[in-house]
């Protein structure tokens, strides 16, 4: 059977959207007359994601957030543990999800399952929904026959990785909305407030301090350019968003934040974390180890790190030990690299990565929580400081006027 999407109007004469299964467009037009449905347009979901000429479905091309790949994930490895057959499994998680784009490529899916092909080849139709990681994971529990065991540790693994994004967004919520504020209070003072109090100043003969003049320009530039401004930033880093889509200039650019001294520990911490995670769970459901190291490298979203990933995959492959490899490049932290030893001699290097991911991400919050708890500080004085300085400047004059008439 195919997915199939459609529009048909309901007894309201209201039009409705869905996704269907049948084996022909006839078939699933039979099936809406059914339900008191009349059809308006019936197209495969996979025919480049178009239903009809005026509307387009880009579900191929569309990544799967983090909480719905986590959700599906578990939902799936959850039914498939009860014993149920996959084809119902899925179909199941398809009547259980509320988006229709998520419903449809579980449908998909589906289809491709109860034509015979493995779960891994079904997944392969949406390689921007479920990662190498994910289908390589999935094939290799089908190999060996582990397909529930693996989609539990799956599960576990989108979920630590929808949790910790999730306490890495909340975390910079606060300074985000801090310094919105900070720009949107002071501009209003600059634009609307200031022009106001020293106005009275215009007709005064007696030469202003300098700290009032220079408040005066730029408020005044404010009220002229503001807009102009405005324009120029979001062009900017639109500019630059697209300049970084070049390889060459994201990699500069990657190499860059490398070298600021703040920003350098977090990224190393944060893609290590993702890279021996991942290798981790690769390697304990049962993918071979130079595999694992391309598939844990494409996880890092540095191209440099990558670059060093690559690196150390090549010389595993030409025979050396990871830990051997792992020294070889400067950027993979030292903890990680003594980790990977220790379970190489031990012969428990699935654990020991595990253990290292886990000791990146602790080090990781513990680094976020330093900066947060110094940016909050940091920005009081900030903002106390411009406002000083904008009392001042309109305090001055008035100081002088009242030395005058005295």
């Amino acid at each position: 059977m195919t997915a199939f999407r459609y529009k048909a109007l309901n007894d309201q004469g209201r039009l409705v959207k869905g996704v269907l299964e049948g084996d022909s467009d006839r078939q699933v037009r039979g099936a809406l007359r059914q339900r008191h449905l009349r059809p308006v347009e019936v197209a495969v979901a996979t025919d480049a994601g178009r239903v009809g000429q005026g509307s387009s479905f880009r579900l191929i091309s569309r990544r799967l957030g983090a909480a719905d790949l986590a959700l599906i994930t578990r939902q799936l490895a959850t039914l498939v543990a009860s014993a149920l057959p996959l084809d119902e499994c899925l179909q199941a998680v398809a009547d259980q999800s509320r988006k229709a784009a998520i419903k449809s490529m579980m449908l998909q899916v589906r289809s491709k399952v109860a034509e015979g092909h493995t779960l891994a080849h079904a997944l392969n139709q949406f390689p921007h929904a479920f990662g190498e990681m994910y289908r390589a994971m999935v094939n290799a529990g089908e190999e060996a026959g582990q397909l529930a065991p693996v989609l539990d540790q799956l599960a576990h693994y989108t979920e630590t990785r929808q949790h910790t994004a999730q306490k890495l967004q909340m975390a910079l919520i606060y300074p985000f909305v801090l310094i919105a504020v900070a720009i949107a209070v002071v501009s209003a003072l600059m634009i609307f407030v200031v022009p106001e109090l020293v106005g009275i100043f215009a007709h005064t003969k007696k030469a202003l301090p300098p700290l009032t003049v220079g408040l005066i320009w730029v408020s005044d530039f404010m009220r002229a350019y503001a807009v102009h401004c405005l324009l120029v930033a979001v062009a900017a880093a639109w500019l630059g968003r697209r300049a970084l889509r070049h390889p060459g200039r994201r990699k500069r650019w990657h190499h860059f934040l490398l070298r600021m001294p703040g920003l350098r520990g977090v990224l190393i911490a944060l893609d290590s974390a993702r890279f021996a995670s991942t290798l981790s769970i690769l390697m304990a459901s049962g993918v071979p180890l130079i595999h694992a190291l391309r598939i844990a490298g494409s996880v890092m979203t540095n191209l440099v790190l990558r670059e060093a990933s690559s690196t150390v995959s090549i010389a595993v492959q030409g025979g050396s030990s990871l830990s051997r490899a792992l020294a070889q490049e400067a950027f993979f932290p030292p903890m990680m690299v003594h980790m990977v030893a220790s379970g190489e001699a031990s012969g428990d290097l699935e654990k020991m990565l595990e253990r290292s991911a886990l000791n990146q991400e602790r080090e990781l919050e513990m680094t976020l929580g330093t900066i947060m708890g110094l940016f909050e500080p940091a920005m009081v004085v900030l903002m106390g400081g411009l406002v000083l300085t904008i009392v001042l400047a309109i305090l001055l004059p008035i100081f002088d006027l009242n030395t005058m008439v005295r």
